[in-house]
């Protein structure tokens, strides 16, 4: 049985104090999802109808631990993105330790069908554009549409590579990986074993898509994770996961 302790008047406290370096000195990789408690990821089509005030906070909050925002094209479309926000406290916490105000969004995508006007590409400040992430097989007229507005970052050959991806990204700086999905995205890294965090809330919810967290690609080998930490506020919980022994 689980006993309740103290009170914790930030929530991103616990979060902040952890110790994000890998052994061999690559980017670390978080991923901060929410399911109901039948798996559910999404409700209608959207996680935000998933989300509880609680959970709402701490999603806004945990960007500002992150170097990029590495979300896939389906989530940017459903969930209507636009550049990541900070409030004025984290940012300034950000300043003092030398960072950028704000995390850029980085967009995976193969097909590069996005809508181009779109908050997240034409919110997002000139010195932190927002990073697409696609493949060389991508249309060229696509490419070069989203060139005008992002700064576009070929990662694989066919389809955009997790490792590629994730090497890309450290060398542009980006130490602190924060995913937020979606689910097929999310199975990919998880396949790839690239994930190293996982942030998972658990809504006190039943009924919605018959879409899980994350979906798993055909023959993708079983990975273990480790629980960490267990937050509660009011009925939705927060676990916190990291990659097992056996897997690094």
């Amino acid at each position: 049985m689980l006993q309740p302790g103290g009170l914790i008047s930030d929530p991103l406290e616990p979060y902040a104090r952890v110790d994000r370096t890998r052994p061999d000195g690559g980017p670390w990789l978080m991923a901060h999802m929410v399911g109901g408690l039948d798996g559910c990821a999404a409700i209608g089509g959207r996680v935000g109808d998933l989300s509880t005030p609680p959970d709402a906070e701490l999603f806004s909050l945990m960007r500002a631990l992150a170097d990029v925002v590495l979300v896939g094209a389906e989530t940017v479309r459903q969930e209507r993105y636009g550049p990541v926000r900070l409030p004025a406290d984290r940012v300034a916490v950000r300043r003092a330790a030398g960072r950028p105000d704000t995390p850029p969004l980085a967009v995976v995508t193969r097909s590069l069908d996005l809508d181009w006007s779109a908050p997240a590409f034409t919110g997002a400040p000139p010195d932190r554009r927002t990073l697409v992430l696609t493949c060389a097989a991508a249309d060229p007229a696509r490419l070069a549409r989203a060139s005008e507005v992002a700064e576009v970052i070929v990662a694989g050959q066919d389809r955009v590579e997790p490792a590629e991806a994730m090497a890309v990204l450290a060398g542009l700086g980006h130490h602190v990986v924060l995913c937020e999905g979606g689910p097929t995205w999310l199975g990919e890294l998880v396949s790839a074993g690239r994930l190293d965090e996982l942030c998972l809330t658990i809504a006190p919810l039943m009924g919605g898509d018959p879409l899980p967290v994350s979906v798993t690609p055909p023959g993708a080998p079983v990975r273990h994770f480790a629980l960490r930490h267990v937050l509660q506020a009011d009925d939705t919980l927060f676990l916190r996961y990291e990659r097992g022994r056996n897997e690094r």
